[in-house]
């Protein structure tokens, strides 16, 4: 049985590392977790504009759609998203030093692998998680691609604690020792196993219980390396709390769907005053006119929007109204400031 945060009382060594509360001090504080078919470019600039001093994330590129693909489309980012990191998949030393190097030239602040995905394509391309259960190949993955960026480009993996029935204690332990031989210094630890039969990604995501004390013990274990906790951090407190243990927080869907938690986030870990969400939508206006008048569409920017007044009088009618005229051909800025109007009223939903 996987014990919970609150069965075992505080020790003296959680305070050793990091004091509470946090201070703004490392390049990981606040990171936004890499999530797929969510955090695109226009997701990363909008996510810039609520926490300046967040690491953002791309959705996971396999390392084979970088060298056959569209590098501008599957890479390209605004100058605005740095501190930005790149998260590839794939399992090959010389293919992943290759496109590692293509990024790093591209201007990415770091290399992330991704060893923590469960889906069934990920599984048959050996990648992602099943890479668990390969220590020496992500090893071989990672200093060949340390090897083809500059040093001043890290090159990180985000991971699980286990699969299926590895030991989350010994196992997770031998696993990133062995990484970290090969010269990774930041392990991003997603607090779950991953079962790679019999549940789907989401499942992934939420029925493996949470194992938070493993992730914290890590650095104890290890206090040299960076540790970033991910999975289930969904609050200011929980972030806090998180940070009397490690390096850095990872936050994910909460972000995504209550994106001022972010700007929150910004506020507690690094002191800076938030903007209004008027004044931050005022920053993005500019931004979707450039998508636009560059073959782009209205919604391809505002549905990383619509959470952005969750919990306020009046969201519904503003997810509502945005969501909707979003999508219609030509939209443009008008459309967001309808939904403003709407979220002012505070129309009911069916007006």
């Amino acid at each position: 049985m996987i014990a919970s945060e609150n069965e075992r009382p505080p020790m003296a060594s959680d305070q050793v590392f990091r004091p509470y509360p946090p201070r703004a001090d490392g390049p990981w504080r606040l990171c936004v977790a890499p999530m797929m078919d969510w955090t695109d470019r226009h997701c990363r600039y909008f996510h810039r504009l609520l926490a300046p001093h967040a690491r953002l994330y791309t959705e996971m590129v396999h390392a084979h759609a970088v060298l056959r693909g569209d590098r501008a489309r599957l890479l390209g980012f605004d100058p605005a998203e740095h501190p930005v990191a790149l998260q590839l998949g794939g399992s090959e030393p010389a293919l992943l030093a290759e496109v590692a190097r293509i990024g790093a030239d591209f201007g990415y602040d770091e290399i992330n692998l991704n060893v923590g995905c469960p889906s069934d394509r990920v599984q048959a391309g050996r990648f992602g998680a099943c890479l668990m259960r390969e220590p020496g190949l992500v090893a071989d993955c990672v200093a060949a691609m340390r090897d083809a960026v500059p040093g001043t480009v890290p090159v990180t993996v985000k991971c699980r604690i286990g699969v299926d029935e590895q030991d989350e204690d010994a196992g997770f332990l031998a696993f990133v020792e062995r990484v970290a031989a090969a010269g990774c210094r930041v392990f991003l630890v997603h607090a779950r196993k991953a079962w790679l039969k019999g549940l789907s990604p989401k499942e992934n995501r939420e029925i493996p219980p949470l194992n938070h004390p493993r992730v914290h013990r890590l650095k104890r274990e290890r206090p040299d390396l960076v540790v970033v906790a991910n999975g289930g951090i969904a609050s200011v407190e929980g972030a806090l709390a998180a940070l009397v243990h490690v390096d850095g927080v990872m936050i994910g869907r909460a972000a995504y769907h209550e994106p001022w938690l972010l700007a929150e986030l910004e506020q507690a870990l690094c002191g800076t005053k938030p903007p209004t969400r008027e004044a931050v939508l005022a920053a993005l206006a500019p931004y979707a006119a450039r998508v636009i008048a560059g073959g782009g569409r209205l919604h391809h920017v505002v549905r990383h929007v619509v959470g952005l007044y969750q919990g306020r009088h009046g969201a519904r009618a503003f997810r509502r109204v945005l969501s909707e005229g979003a999508q219609r051909p030509g939209a443009d800025w008008r459309v967001v400031e309808a939904a403003l109007a709407a979220l002012r009223d505070g129309l009911p939903e069916a007006a």
